[in-house]
């Protein structure tokens, strides 16, 4: 042992930094301010992996822009898509719709490696031992309905009524499904099938909620028709998850249900995140000690 007792085995243990699982959401790069904010993010250690939870933005080149831009930082970037991507709007170069947009921006995100929706998932050295990491694509079925509502029609007429429209009605097209809802009804049927292949703890990932309740604090409670189903209302149980990483909803925050947390990761637009005093992505530390 050197002089002094310092034993450099023991040190260098010590030294050893773990891993982390980052996540944000929401960047919405369209907006100039989040781009900066975006080529300003850094991890505290270029090992590091990033979660990116939906809603990069509207138009293909800026996704692609966004993933370029992270993927070089991180060890890992893995990517759940929110309905912003999917949208087609008639300044987008990219014209395509529906489950054709979605599979371009999958082949997108295998050409940069990052991880989607449709790759095996991965194994993340957890502080508490391997979790798996998944990243699912699930959508709505306006099943998240305002008091009153008895199905998909009077949910929507009352919406109207209150003038809270989602975009998604424009720009989200669900082809070659007839509707929003038979897309989401097979994306989850598809999902179910895999996840129940997952031996272990998991970290899900998703641009919605699993559950219907981080919704009840909406400014606009209608505006629920478009954040998630209640087809998933378990599966933080029923999929063994330790956590479960959201956006969409532009609140960031932390709750649990039945003991498995919940973290709202999203950016936001500029007028929302402004206003809390922040000059950069704050990144969640997906697996931190509660």
């Amino acid at each position: 042992m050197p002089p002094g007792g310092d034993d450099p085995v023991v040190d260098a243990l010590s030294n050893v930094r773990t891993v982390k699982l980052l996540a944000t959401s929401d960047l919405h790069v369209s907006y100039q301010d989040n781009r900066d904010v975006v080529e300003a993010i850094a991890p505290p250690d270029p090992s590091d992996w990033l979660i990116i939870a939906g809603d990069i933005a509207e138009k293909f080149s800026s996704v692609e822009w966004t993933l370029k831009t992270l993927r070089p930082k991180f060890g890992r970037v893995i990517w759940s898509p929110g309905n912003h991507e999917l949208w087609t709007t008639k300044d987008d170069e990219n014209q395509a719709r529906g489950e054709v947009r979605y599979k371009q921006l999958v082949e997108l995100c295998r050409s940069l490696d990052v991880i989607t929706p449709e790759d095996p998932y991965v194994t993340f050295p957890g502080p508490k031992g391997p979790v798996t990491v998944c990243p699912l694509f699930l959508g709505y079925d306006y099943s998240f309905r305002p008091h009153g509502a008895t199905d998909v029609k009077s949910a929507l007429a009352i919406a109207h009524e209150a003038g809270v429209v989602c975009t998604d009605e424009y720009f989200l097209h669900p082809d070659p499904y007839p509707s929003r809802e038979a897309w989401c009804e097979a994306r989850v049927r598809e999902t179910e099938e895999r996840l129940a292949q997952v031996q272990g703890p998991t970290v899900l990932i998703n641009h919605y909620p699993l559950v219907r309740d981080p919704t009840f604090v909406l400014r606009y409670p209608e505006f629920a028709l478009w954040c998630g189903t209640t087809l998933t209302a378990d599966w933080h149980r029923r999929f063994n998850a330790v956590e479960m990483v959201y956006g969409h909803l532009h609140i960031p925050r932390t709750t649990h249900y039945d003991g498995v947390r919940f973290d709202e990761v999203s950016l936001g637009y500029p007028r929302e995140w402004k206003p809390r005093g922040t000059t950069q992505v704050k990144l969640h530390d997906v697996l931190r000690e509660s």
